[in-house]
């Protein structure tokens, strides 16, 4: 189904794209968009204000992506719990914490501790797949204000094979174009992709077949949304 007119046709001009990511956290119902404020600078979008959650904080970012033009976000909207949500730390460390126990794709090396509704996650996995888990797990607690994710991937695989296999990841992926400039490198674990995508879809799909490559501690990422 082709997205809606209105939007195609707004994302042509500055101001227009600056409308249409409002319209889009307007229209988005896990947005609460009353408190945000956007700006835009050549499809470089900045959200600022103010969200109740940080299920909202998260979904903003999606939403503005969505939206044809937009060739990057910066994120700068602050969680402010309602009253009714404010845990103390050590009820929050432990919820977190039995959160983790009960996701079965967590493993046990994975701890929560929280401070002031921030919660820090430490500890060491296998792979992405674990980690997102891991942060998936609390996200949605009441009295999460922000996530700090310390968790490290462990791998002991040459760079020369996981820069196969994510390419080989790539050339397979259905939402990767087939003319794509995306260039794979890796070192000590670490790939750092480079070249263009044409969307935001397609930025997501490179970066995630890069993550979810066996060896993969990290991804650096240098692509350039060309909108």
């Amino acid at each position: 189904m082709a997205a809606p007119k209105g939007i195609r046709e707004a994302a042509k001009t500055a101001k227009d794209i600056r409308e249409a990511v409002q319209k889009e956290l307007d229209f988005d119902i896990l947005v609460d968009a009353a408190g945000i404020t956007v700006k835009n600078m050549n499809g470089d979008v900045a959200l600022s204000g103010t969200v109740s959650s940080y299920p909202q904080y998260r979904e903003a970012a999606a939403a503005a992506k969505r939206v044809q033009g937009v060739t990057r976000v910066h994120n700068h909207l602050m969680v402010v719990l309602p009253a009714t949500d404010y845990r103390d730390d050590v009820v929050l460390t432990t919820a977190a914490n039995n959160a983790l126990t009960m996701t079965v794709t967590v493993p046990t090396t994975v701890e929560a501790s929280a401070s002031d509704g921030d919660v820090w996650l430490t500890g060491m996995v296998s792979n992405r797949f674990e980690r997102d888990a891991a942060e998936r797990a609390v996200a949605g607690l009441t009295g999460v204000r922000n996530i700090v994710d310390d968790i490290e991937i462990y791998t002991d695989m040459e760079a020369a094979d996981v820069t196969d296999l994510v390419q080989d990841a790539l050339d397979r992926n259905a939402l990767i174009a087939d003319d794509s400039d995306v260039l794979v490198s890796a070192s000590d674990g670490t790939v750092s992709l480079t070249g263009h995508v044409r969307t935001w879809a397609e930025h997501d799909a490179v970066i995630d077949a890069a993550w979810y490559g066996i060896g993969v501690r990290n991804v650096r990422d240098e692509l350039v949304v060309t909108g």
